[in-house]
């Protein structure tokens, strides 16, 4: 019976693609939290996402870590590093251990900490280059959590995902239906009963012909990949001027997703 919960992370975590009424994004842990606080009595259960995209490993140690040992939760999710193995030239071992001096620190003081690995990026633009890469981290992380008794959301082997449905329109995050897919995998991988099978398969799409696929990627390319490559290039993120969400109610949470269902 999980009383707190607390989300540490990127974009992922904090739910970029997944938008609420207010302009904010829900995401996998906002939906996932629910989960949690449906099995407590009401106002028994605290949930605090600390998660803000962009940031890369050593920001989110600077910055959300210390909070999360602070409020010792029954659980924690810890998603990090992904940012960094997308940048050039980063080496996929060295930043799996300053993953597990982190992991290391969230261990002492949590009851739970569950870590996730990495999409398989094999059907992506771009990030299919680095599959190899990501597949190195993703092995280190699994790993670390089997000598630290983590549990371990694996998104490498949550095959829904793989259809674009479960994409945004930039396709480097998840929609709202993918969000929902990973919160449901996330319950099943601490025991729980979910409300639907994460793995449930998608209706028929309609086939695509190779000029729709190729006026796709052209507009996929000039609206989000140029604009990425620039921030990239002038050192910006997509964070830097964003705070994290904080603390959540699971009554407020349900409101906003049942207004954009």
């Amino acid at each position: 019976m999980i009383g707190s919960y607390v989300a540490v992370g990127d974009s992922f975590t904090e739910g970029v693609g997944d938008p609420g009424p207010d302009g904010a994004f829900v995401g996998w842990a906002d939906r996932f939290a629910v989960l949690l606080a449906d099995r407590r009595p009401e106002g028994d259960f605290q949930y605090t996402n600390l998660a803000v995209r962009g940031k890369l490993l050593d920001q989110i140690v600077a910055d959300q870590v210390p909070r999360a040992v602070e409020m010792a939760p029954d659980l924690v999710s810890f998603c990090a590093g992904g940012n960094d193995i997308l940048r050039p030239g980063t080496d996929p071992d060295e930043v799996a251990e300053r993953f597990e001096r982190a992991l290391v620190r969230l261990t002492a003081v949590a009851g739970t900490v569950m870590v996730t690995t990495g999409f398989d990026t094999r059907g992506m633009p771009v990030l299919k280059h680095l599959r190899g890469k990501i597949a190195t981290y993703n092995g280190h992380v699994r790993a670390i959590a089997d000598r630290y008794g983590c549990p371990v959301l694996d998104l490498w082997s949550l095959r829904s995902v793989q259809d674009r449905r479960a994409w945004d329109a930039d396709r480097l995050h998840l929609s709202p239906e993918g969000h929902t897919r990973v919160a449901l995998r996330a319950g099943q991988v601490l025991g729980l009963e979910v409300p639907a099978d994460p793995e449930q398969p998608w209706p028929p799409l309609p086939a695509r012909g190779p000029l729709e696929v190729r006026r796709d990627d052209v507009h996929w390319a000039r609206e989000f990949l140029v604009p990425w490559i620039g921030r990239r290039l002038r050192g910006e993120s997509s964070g830097d001027h964003v705070t994290a969400k904080g603390a959540l109610s699971p009554e407020d949470i349900r409101m906003r997703i049942a207004s954009v269902a």
